[in-house]
């Protein structure tokens, strides 16, 4: 690779990434990975899923997807991510060899072609562990590792931790992307000047207070990918209630996943059809318009069977950013977001009583976010700071100081 702008080349190694522009998939690793443009040339790795490109530029980034099974079923990724996908279809099961055979073959061949100063892992495995069985048998560039919580919660068992520690001991750096993941990851062993805690970000110019939009007084939202973690089973299950005690409220649902069916059965058998509204996935731009106009947003949050929880709760930045009052359940990796929101109620997870309790009460009253308030959620997930500490970080680690 000619490198005529004297920019160094960041490879960033991915699952979840966007097939094309305007995808429904989320995009944050797209969405740093394009700002980080301004400082390194940007060649991603993830895999390949039906309608995407082999190999395109998306916004500056040089995109390679790897196949890993025959067309119609490069599935094991795409709505719902890896860890729910399998829980869904066990059958998938058969697809992680080959998923991680021919990722890590496109990894090693970058890596010998291209003139690579220093590659960003999103997830411990399978991205990480990639990295790490490659530096034992070839020289790699520095490497960061991310993770972002399903990778660190959900793989539990001897097995799984031997092998999220192998891969912190290889890396050259980690970073979380909330306080209670650092913890967690210590757990494991790692030293805690080792890891830094870096959240993704929110695009704070699209998802922001719209006074020319009259906010609702009966709208309750949720936005997220329907699997387990998410508790939105929960808040159906409280609809009856809040109904009871809320006559004209109704529930917004945005989003996409493989327990779609399921939710959708049991809205139907609480006789919930016209109170409850699956919208599916939609642009952002769209997006920010349900958080200006709905009465409240909810954020049932649970830990799943498998352990996996999640890891920050960016959803909860997007609504705060555009003025939604919030109520989220008592996640630990959500008080990263939340200390100090005077907008925000907060209810014991799985918690369906108290859960109805609380949005009930919340649809009356009026909760204004502070300027305050506002000020530190930009500077802490604006995607302008977040790229600066990730940009800052990379160029540290090329020069083997990662403090």
């Amino acid at each position: 690779m000619s490198n005529l702008s004297n920019k160094k080349n960041l490879l960033v190694l991915a699952s979840t990434y966007p097939r094309w522009l305007g995808d429904h998939e989320p995009g944050f690793v797209h969405e740093l990975a394009k700002r980080l443009t301004d400082t390194f040339n940007v060649i991603i790795i993830c895999p390949h899923a039906d309608g995407a490109e082999e190999h395109e530029t998306l916004e500056g980034v040089s995109v390679f997807r790897y196949h890993y099974a025959p067309k119609g079923f490069e599935s094991l990724v795409n709505d719902g991510g890896i860890v729910s996908n399998l829980k869904k279809s066990p059958w998938k099961l058969l697809l992680l060899p080959l998923f991680f055979v021919a990722q890590l073959l496109l990894i090693r061949k970058v890596i010998k072609q291209k003139s690579i100063d220093v590659v960003h892992a999103h997830w411990l495995i399978p991205q990480g562990l990639a990295l790490a069985l490659l530096s034992k048998v070839i020289k790699l560039p520095p490497f960061l590792v991310t993770s972002h919580g399903a990778d660190l919660f959900a793989l539990k068992g001897r097995l799984f931790k031997q092998l999220k520690s192998f891969v912190a001991r290889r890396a050259t750096h980690l970073s979380v992307v909330s306080s209670v993941m650092k913890t967690e990851l210590m757990k494991l062993g790692v030293k805690k000047d080792k890891i830094s805690v870096m959240p993704m970000g929110v695009n704070m110019q699209s998802f922001s207070i719209n006074t020319d939009i009259l906010r609702s007084k009966n709208e309750i939202l949720f936005v997220g990918r329907l699997v387990e973690k998410k508790g939105l089973c929960y808040l159906i299950s409280a609809m009856p209630e809040i109904i009871k005690q809320q006559p004209s409220a109704y529930l917004t649902i945005i989003g996409f996943g493989p327990e779609e069916k399921d939710l959708k059965e049991q809205v139907k058998t609480l006789n919930l059809e016209n109170k409850i509204i699956f919208k599916g996935a939609i642009t952002q731009r769209k997006l920010a318009q349900y958080y200006q106009c709905a009465a409240l947003f909810v954020a049932p949050f649970i830990e799943a069977k498998s352990g996996d929880k999640e890891g920050l709760g960016l959803v909860l930045v997007e609504a705060l950013a555009c003025g939604c009052p919030v109520v989220v359940s008592d996640i630990p990796a959500c008080s990263d977001v939340i200390a100090g929101m005077c907008n925000v109620m907060v209810f014991p997870s799985t918690n369906t009583p108290l859960l109805a309790k609380v949005v009930s009460e919340s649809l009356t009253e009026d909760k204004i976010l502070s300027e305050e308030n506002l000020i530190k959620l930009r500077d802490k997930f604006s995607w302008q700071e977040v790229t600066r500490h990730y940009s800052n970080k990379l160029e540290s680690i090329i020069n083997h100081d990662p403090n």
